[in-house]
């Protein structure tokens, strides 16, 4: 399986918690399709206390996963929004 590029994508995208609008991270997002997985490499700042949970409102927004082999988030459908 192919890893992610190695070079990161320039455009950069905040994600937010759909239920509480609190800000959950700064991320280099490729593509223009539905965010359905964050590798941790492209994560620019990380505002979670405790990975895979909203600080505000304590919901579960992802879930720990390996994917090509490389450490990411795989977003829960529905739980996040992002601009």
């Amino acid at each position: 399986m192919a890893k992610p590029n190695k070079k990161q994508p320039s455009k950069t995208v905040n994600i937010y918690c759909a239920k509480c609008k609190a800000q959950l991270f700064k991320y280099r997002k490729g593509g223009k399709g539905a965010l359905v997985k964050c590798f941790k490499e492209r994560i620019v700042e990380d505002f979670t206390k405790t990975p895979c949970f909203c600080p505000e409102c304590g919901g579960e927004f992802a879930r720990d996963t390996l994917v090509r082999g490389t450490p990411a988030y795989k977003i829960i459908g529905g739980k996040v929004t992002m601009k």
